[in-house]
């Protein structure tokens, strides 16, 4: 019974209608963006907690995204200047002043390692776009300043954009 094509068929028509349905609530997408920047920027807004990749046909791919809790947060302009897949984790200054016990490296793939599947270091500070091993954290304030991404949203946006990209932080 379970090797059937009409079996197999019906669990794969299964499987894929809950995917669409899970992935709904979460789903990046495209969304009208009419704000002069140059196509292929990134723009974050910390106060809606959503990144922009920008077409530059008037529209732009949204993403939810987690951003600095307050006193922690930033907005200016940087670019990328890494792009990286399972990255390990050195803590900040700052987050081990505040968290003594973390060790001192975390090994990418690592369960507590908080970069998720990929990260994208900005230039000029300890900052990166990241996935993350906290989803429920996505929408909320709750870094030290970097961009978290569910880590499906992050593993999208690293194939798109290149190292260079502009990337614009707003309140």
């Amino acid at each position: 019974m379970f090797g059937s094509v009409k079996y197999r068929a019906a669990l794969a028509g299964a499987l894929a209608a809950g995917l669409c349905l899970v992935g709904s609530a979460q789903a990046r997408e495209v969304v009208p963006f009419a704000e002069g920047m140059g196509r292929g920027s990134i723009v974050v807004r910390t106060s809606e907690r959503r990144l922009y990749l920008v077409n530059g046909d008037g529209t732009a791919i949204r993403y939810a995204v987690a951003v600095g809790k307050p006193g922690k947060q930033w907005s200016g302009a940087t670019e990328i200047d890494g792009k990286y897949y399972q990255p390990d984790w050195s803590p900040p200054r700052e987050v081990k002043r505040d968290k003594p016990w973390l060790p001192n490296l975390i090994r990418g793939g690592s369960p507590g390692n908080p970069m998720g599947v990929a990260a994208m270091t900005l230039r000029g500070g300890e900052y990166a776009i990241h996935g993350t091993n906290r989803p429920s954290s996505i929408g909320t304030f709750a870094s030290y300043g970097c961009i978290r991404m569910y880590n499906h949203d992050i593993a999208d946006l690293i194939e798109r954009v290149s190292v260079g990209t502009q990337v614009y932080v707003v309140r």
